[in-house]
Order: structure tokens, then sequence, then C-alpha cells
């Protein structure tokens, strides 16, 4: 096999990275934070809650390591509620996403 051979093969390996340069002039790639602003502001109450229940968890797993036990157990609560709460927000958000899309087919 002929070292023209072998790098016709490797080049054939990389035929995705023109398909992506070729995807890429056509749609761009929206950054993280892009991607975060749009999700945010389609549905803001899911980061709310994930912001709440891990505050909720420090400031709980906080109060436990310094003795407050009631403290500690409210927290604890108080996370599991936001955690529903970014539950039923998430499914509220998929749902209405779906309705959406629903009345854009028809």
């Amino acid at each position: 096999m002929s070292s023209k051979d072998n790098s016709n093969e490797e080049m054939e390996n990389f035929d995705w990275i023109t398909l992506k340069n070729d995807m890429d002039a056509i749609a761009p790639v929206e950054t993280q934070r892009e991607k975060f602003i749009r999700k945010f502001k389609s549905n803001p109450f899911v980061p709310i809650g994930c912001l709440a229940t891990t505050l909720a968890l420090t400031y709980g797993l906080w109060c436990f390591r310094t003795g407050q036990k009631k403290m500690s157990q409210y927290m604890m609560r108080t996370r599991i509620a936001a955690q529903g709460l970014t539950v039923l927000a998430l499914v509220t958000g998929i749902g209405l996403s779906a309705q959406k899309a629903n009345k854009k087919d028809q």
C-alpha cells in the first residue's frame, strides 16, 4: 500500500469535519451562553428552581455541619419542595412547547 493510499484513507476519516463546516455556514451553532439565555426566556422557572434547590441544599448541609438540626431539617424539606416545583415547571414547559408545535402543524 502506498503512502498516497494511506493519505486518502486518512482524509476519508475526516469527512465529518468538512460536513460540520458546511453545516455551520448554513446554520451557525449557538454558544452555551446563547443557548442558556434562549432556554431561560422560554421557561425561566426551571433554572430558578434549580438555583433554589441548590441554595436550600447548600444551606441545609451547612446547618447540619454546624449542629443546627432544626434549621437543617427545615432546609431539607425546602429543598424537596423546590425540587418538586422545578419538576412541575419542567413538565409544564414541555407541555406548552408541545402545544405550540401542535398548533404550528395544523
